[in-house]
């Protein structure tokens, strides 16, 4: 297993997927705030998390947790006082 943090990954979403995960994206953006707006939002997400666990093996590592951590500490803004839930 690659390690490293730069790997990189291809997902392939519809039309109808990329748009209603944009808007969905761009509300929270616009608003700090996750939440549902349309029952297609969540069917985009499952249908997203489907792609990652087909492509992830992180998450069926033993030291999970411990690979979590670090992907979040290195995507984590360096001024953390204005990041979400901080």
């Amino acid at each position: 297993m690659d390690d490293s943090p730069q790997q990189h990954f291809k997902l392939e979403l519809s039309g109808d997927e990329a748009l209603v995960l944009f808007e969905f994206v761009s509300r929270f953006s616009e608003s700090d705030r996750l939440s549902i707006a349309d029952q297609a939002e969540a069917r985009a997400l499952w249908n997203l998390c489907c792609l990652l666990q087909k492509q992830l093996v992180e998450p069926f590592a033993p030291d999970y947790t411990l690979l979590l951590q670090q992907a979040r500490d290195r995507l984590r803004d360096e001024d953390q006082d204005e990041a979400i839930g901080t």
